[in-house]
């Protein structure tokens, strides 16, 4: 398949709110990917634990608590997946589903994002390194990592913690990975700060495009998601010709909002071979670095 030189992405800053039932909050699922779409992206991008805002459809006896908000927005999975994937078919357009748990077969949480297609694919992603309070509520590690290679090129995920540990990433783009999706949930304007910062650095170590999403606002009704801080960004290396600061687009704090930019992937690709700096060639130049290919998994959605 052809390699494409551009590709358009937006990134929602999307808001938790406390939808009274599930219609409701169908609604305003199809509301935001058909804005989304309206950019004239390709590929929207929904962000970490936004699937938790379902837990408001089912009063506090279910949202108060953490453990009976996993199991019930666990149980609702496949039917928010089908709901994306109807949508991404409706509106030509490649979507990654905000993450939400999903429960083994062994009883664990993990915390998944899944990647649909026009065409009904689907691959998912489990974060792999858990935050502190990821670890208390009782959500586990996620495995393996993946590479999805897709009618708009190869796309990999780093939910929120895992987009600032940088082996993840290059494992990711020793495999082909151009675009690393980076969906986060973040409390505080220094989590916001963290992510966004290892977003940045994981686009200029590899030379690629990561995008950035959060949630955003604050919905007091439930302990998991109650503060949301944050803003959408669309990240590559700072290149003179490509973007001088290595900001293609960026939202207004937490604001609700799509924030959309088109990346040069052709020029990306010549940046390795042909750039100011190049890092993602010299990388095997540190001291103790090593081929990670080998740990991940390519999935084809295409």
């Amino acid at each position: 398949m052809a390699k494409r030189d551009t590709l358009k992405i937006a990134a929602a800053q999307y808001p938790i709110d406390e939808p009274a039932t599930l219609a409701a909050w169908q609604d305003k699922i199809v509301r935001w990917v058909a804005d989304g779409a309206a950019t004239g992206a390709s590929l929207l991008v929904f962000p970490e634990y936004a699937a938790i805002e379902q837990a408001a459809c089912f009063g506090p006896e279910v949202y108060g608590d953490l453990q009976t908000t996993l199991e019930k927005v666990a149980e609702l999975a496949g039917d928010r997946v089908a709901l994306h994937a109807e949508l991404a078919k409706k509106h030509g357009v490649h979507i990654l589903v905000g993450s939400g748990p999903v429960k083994k077969s062994d009883g664990r949480f993990v915390n998944a994002a899944q990647l649909v297609t026009p065409a009904g694919h689907v691959g998912e992603q489990e974060k792999i390194i858990m935050t502190p309070f990821e670890r208390d509520w009782g959500v586990a590690p996620g495995n393996p990592l993946r590479a999805f290679e897709t009618a708009l090129g190869t796309i990999g995920i780093a939910i929120c913690y895992d987009s600032e540990f940088p082996l993840l990433a290059r494992a990711l783009a020793e495999t082909g990975v151009e675009v690393l999706l980076v969906p986060s949930c973040t409390e505080r304007v220094s989590g916001y700060h963290r992510v966004r910062t290892g977003a940045v650095a994981r686009a200029l170590e590899n030379t690629i495009a990561a995008v950035m999403s959060p949630t955003v606002g604050d919905a007091l009704w439930s302990p998991a998601v109650d503060h949301n801080v944050g803003a959408a960004g669309i990240f590559v290396p700072s290149e003179h010709g490509v973007a001088d600061d290595g900001v293609l687009a960026s939202g207004t704090l937490n604001a609700a909002q799509w924030v959309s930019a088109t990346v040069n992937l052709g020029a990306l690709r010549r940046l390795r071979t042909s750039g100011e700096m190049r890092n993602f060639a010299d990388w095997p130049l540190q001291p103790g670095a090593a081929p990670l290919i080998q740990n991940v998994e390519v999935v084809s959605l295409s």
